[in-house]
């Protein structure tokens, strides 16, 4: 069972605290901005999330990870691969190997949220084992077939009041369109991801361009066309409810290329001619020409530098992207990011999200940076950094440089949608164990502290993400 005072200090005194700012925010809305669930769970209103192993294991990289660091193949997890060769399908076997290394996870983030997914969700009161998998796996089948653990039911049940996706700048946004015309009032809007037609060095770019002109109506042909073709989705993305863009880079450069030169590069990208240079000059001067989209259009615009993806080569050529060997890299900020602030970091029209998994950046770049443009504001501990300490490191290292007010509040980023109220549980917990050192060191009163609370939770982000 789960215990009341988890992730709280041991202290007495600032335990109490804690407990009572915890309890203040624990029963809020859920504030979902950023994330990665396929939004296809919900536009037909009797979809299912299928088997415990389609569920807990399968899609969610977090997991796989861990246990493909111990030796366990992806095939024996039913990871499907690229080729379409043999992969495990016993779903009961895979939940098996998933249970018998359970204790894998001891002291992670993830086996925190999958404690609280298990006890709060599926109502399981033991640790998962070998002994009892089976039992288990029953167990969870049995609930998994009824009504009340479909997707739009557990959307009511774990009181989401918002839930952002992330599409492709090309994704024709069916299952969006699907859940409207079904007059489900549950709030699910798009976010526009257009790393795929911008990020030249993008496998498959020159397809991705060619559907982007389908799908906008705009013949792709030059540099203009393409602008003109990714204001075009840009228009159709906030129709359908966006409010917000999201850009992954391997290093976060931005440059303002002249329209001739941005030319000449996109015409040797469409001849496939287009090198390693050329791909970096070109994002780094896209990033400046979504930020000014952005301030055209209100679309908030987020930044996810510093990510090596597919660092494992035999995964990514057998298994696809996604596979949970992303490692990060050290990134600088204060240089590469100098140019779009300087031509648009004092717009206040423009909200730019900034994350990294380079923790070294906190204090030194990052929180002096968001301190004073009033267009960055901080994202909250991403991917690797997404846990207790983790986020204990980010308030100890952020807030007296930038502020509480310059930070987005949370986002948990996630593809496993069950694991949504956990995550959000973890960050609450947390903050309110930060705030109550505040307030036991008289830092701030208990009456600003249980506002800073409301901010955390949920005002933040609804600020940030203009919700």
């Amino acid at each position: 069972m789960l215990h009341p005072d988890r992730l709280f200090s041991p202290e007495p005194h600032l335990r109490n605290l804690a407990r009572e700012l915890y309890g203040s925010v624990a029963g809020l809305p859920i504030v979902s901005p950023h994330g990665h669930v396929d939004p296809r769970l919900f536009a037909d209103p009797n979809a299912a999330f299928g088997s415990p192993a389609d569920l807990f294991i399968i899609p969610d990289h977090y997991v796989t990870r861990m246990l493909y660091s111990q030796g366990i193949p992806l095939e024996k997890l039913g990871v499907p691969r690229a080729d379409g060769g043999p992969v495990e399908t016993d779903h009961r076997q895979i939940w098996r190997t998933f249970c018998a290394h359970f204790h894998l996870f001891r002291a992670t983030p993830s086996g925190f949220w999958l404690r609280h997914e298990l006890s709060e969700v599926f109502g399981v009161d033991e640790t998962p084992s070998a002994a009892n998998a089976d039992r288990l796996y029953d167990r969870i089948s049995e609930k998994l077939a009824s009504p009340e653990f479909s997707p739009r039911a557990l959307f009511r049940r774990f009181h989401i009041e918002v839930l952002a996706t992330t599409d492709a700048a090309t994704d024709t946004l069916e299952s969006h369109r699907a859940i409207r015309a079904s007059g489900w009032d549950g709030r699910i809007i798009p976010t526009f991801r257009p790393d795929g037609v911008v990020n030249l060095d993008t496998p498959g770019w020159k397809g991705n361009i060619e559907r982007l002109g389908a799908v906008s109506g705009i013949d792709v042909v030059d540099y203009s066309s393409f602008i003109r073709a990714l204001e075009e989705r840009r228009a159709f993305f906030r129709s359908m409810g966006a409010t917000a863009t999201d850009h992954a880079v391997l290093i976060p450069a931005t440059a303002q290329l002249s329209p001739r030169e941005a030319d000449a590069i996109f015409q040797r990208a469409l001849k496939g001619q287009a090198d390693a240079d050329d791909a970096l000059r070109f994002s780094a001067h896209m990033l400046m020409e979504m930020a000014r989209m952005s301030i055209e259009d209100g679309l908030v615009m987020q930044l996810h530098p510093g990510s090596l993806r597919n660092h494992n080569r035999s995964i990514y050529e057998r298994f696809g992207p996604d596979k949970g060997a992303d490692i990060p890299i050290q990134t600088e900020y204060t240089r590469n990011l100098l140019p779009l602030l300087n031509k648009y970091g004092n717009d206040s029209r423009l909200t730019l999200i900034v994350f990294t998994l380079d923790e070294s950046t906190y204090s030194r770049e990052l929180a002096p940076l968001a301190g004073h443009y009033p267009a960055l504001k901080l994202g909250p501990p991403w991917w690797f950094l997404d846990s207790f300490n983790g986020i204990m490191r980010y308030f100890e290292r952020v807030i007296e440089t930038a502020g509480l007010y310059n930070t987005a509040g949370f986002n948990d980023d996630t593809r496993a949608f069950c694991s949504i109220p956990a995550r959000h549980d973890l960050w609450r917990r947390a903050c309110a164990n930060w705030v109550a050192g505040l307030v036991a060191r008289h830092i701030v009163e208990m009456d600003e502290a249980l506002e800073m609370m409301q901010e955390l939770a949920v005002g933040l982000a609804r600020r940030a993400y203009r919700l």
